[in-house]
């Protein structure tokens, strides 16, 4: 599959769903005290680190980036739909919120002090995992913490219909907890601590914990 063309097809999938989008997952965190106390560590992490701003790529409408600003973290989104920007924008007014790609990461080395991607990598490719991890690793700084969450499976689907009902086409890839893991290695990450769990988020969620190594001299 070429990036532009999965990048195409979920650009326009995340426009045409996103009103419907944020009204379904607003709340969703009052659901999920497993992934609140996930974030809430994370923050810690970073505040542990020396504190910065802390990058939520995949944002979707905001709901993250607003939870990790009410823990005190300068935090930012970014995501590749517009349509999803203007409901962050809508929805969490006073926030940044940016249009952006994790593929082609427009932040400079070094200028986070964290990084999330919150169930966002789920329909990145295999194929295109270690580019995106190694501009993660590029825009976080020596030491930052890096939080994902996912689906954990074995199986990819193409995703025909979405929230609201209304057509999408995009593949939802599932993945499992050492795969990641592995990946994360490559790229010149540590990972410090993973779980699986089930909510409202995922049928069967994995969360991991990783920090960028200092560059080998």
């Amino acid at each position: 599959m070429d990036t532009e063309g999965w990048l195409a097809d979920t650009r326009t999938s995340y426009d045409t769903v996103a009103t419907s989008y944020a009204d379904e997952v607003r709340d969703l965190l009052d659901q999920t005290p497993c992934e609140r106390a996930a974030l809430t560590l994370f923050a810690d992490l970073v505040r542990t680190t020396g504190g910065g701003p802390v990058a939520d790529l995949g944002c979707g409408p905001g709901r993250i980036t607003a939870y990790l600003c009410g823990l005190g973290v300068d935090a930012f989104g970014m995501d590749l739909s517009p349509a999803m920007i203007e409901a962050a924008r809508r929805d969490h007014p006073g926030l940044r919120f940016e249009v952006g790609s994790m593929t082609d990461l427009d932040l400079a080395d070094a200028s986070v002090a964290g990084l999330v991607a919150w169930y966002s990598l789920i329909h990145v490719p295999d194929d295109e995992i270690g580019s995106v991890f190694a501009h993660f690793r590029r825009a976080l700084r020596p030491g930052g913490p890096l939080l994902l969450g996912f689906h954990v499976g074995d199986e990819s689907r193409l995703k025909m219909q979405g929230y609201g009902g209304h057509p999408m086409k995009v593949y939802v890839h599932r993945r499992q907890p050492g795969q990641m893991a592995a990946w994360l290695n490559d790229a010149g990450f540590t990972v410090e601590a993973q779980m699986t769990l089930s909510s409202a988020e995922s049928t069967l969620g994995g969360i991991l914990f990783a920090r960028r190594r200092p560059a080998v001299r």
